[in-house]
């Protein structure tokens, strides 16, 4: 190989290092824009072609995913991630609800014995912007907060390989929920997470489970009927 390509890719592999650096810290998160390739440029000091390189190739991983016209965005924060995310995309509705069955009631339990009283400020500003979305039946508002409530409720686990292993399949909750949302906007209820806010708050483990598995049964009880 030339000298020239060797440091060509040295330096590409110096880049994709950085960023994935970035990715590890938490500094980017699943669903972050990055920025762009011409400020990448200037903050790692190396030329377009060299970043461009390196972002097609943490795509080609499926760390991240370019959207043409709106800019690149974290996929996943791992290989296994991307995989994940890349095979959930061809499972049926029922089975991502089965994965999320096992993530988040494991979540919930271990939420009432982790959480911390910013964990509950989290999780009661996410059911309030739940509830008055529902009320208003702006199904957009009740799909972003219904996610950003199942997110705080992982969050108060504490358990940095589940919170990974939840944002890795987060596209997929988020379409699952979505589904529910906007199969039934005319209901009078939704899915109640009454039950399982005050399971955390009260910190009891067992109730906390049980209202997880409560909820996602129905969801997958009413996938089974779609």
């Amino acid at each position: 190989m030339p000298l020239a390509s060797t440091r060509r890719t040295g330096l590409v592999d110096q880049v994709i290092s950085q960023l994935r650096a970035q990715i590890d810290s938490g500094e980017w998160r699943v669903g972050d824009r990055i920025p762009t390739e011409s400020e990448l440029s200037e903050q790692l000091e190396v030329g377009r072609n060299t970043v461009r390189e390196a972002v097609r190739a943490l795509a080609h991983a499926g760390l991240l995913e370019i959207r043409q016209g709106a800019g690149t965005f974290i996929r996943a924060s791992s290989e296994l991630g991307g995989a994940l995310r890349r095979r959930l995309e061809r499972s049926e509705l029922r089975e991502n609800l089965e994965v999320r069955r096992a993530l988040e009631m494991e979540a919930a339990r271990l939420a009432a014995l982790r959480h911390t009283e910013e964990d509950l400020t989290d999780i009661d500003r996410a059911m309030a912007l739940r509830d008055a979305a529902w009320r208003e039946k702006d199904m957009g508002a009740f799909v972003e907060a219904d996610f950003t409530f199942h997110r705080a409720i992982v969050n108060a686990t504490h358990n940095t390989l589940l919170i990974e292993l939840y944002d890795d399949i987060a596209q997929a909750v988020y379409e699952s929920i979505a589904h529910t949302a906007y199969a039934e906007p005319e209901s009078d209820e939704g899915i109640d997470h009454d039950g399982l806010t005050e399971a955390v708050r009260a910190s009891d483990p067992d109730r906390a489970l049980r209202e997880a598995a409560c909820y996602l049964d129905e969801l997958i009880a009413r996938a089974g009927e779609d």
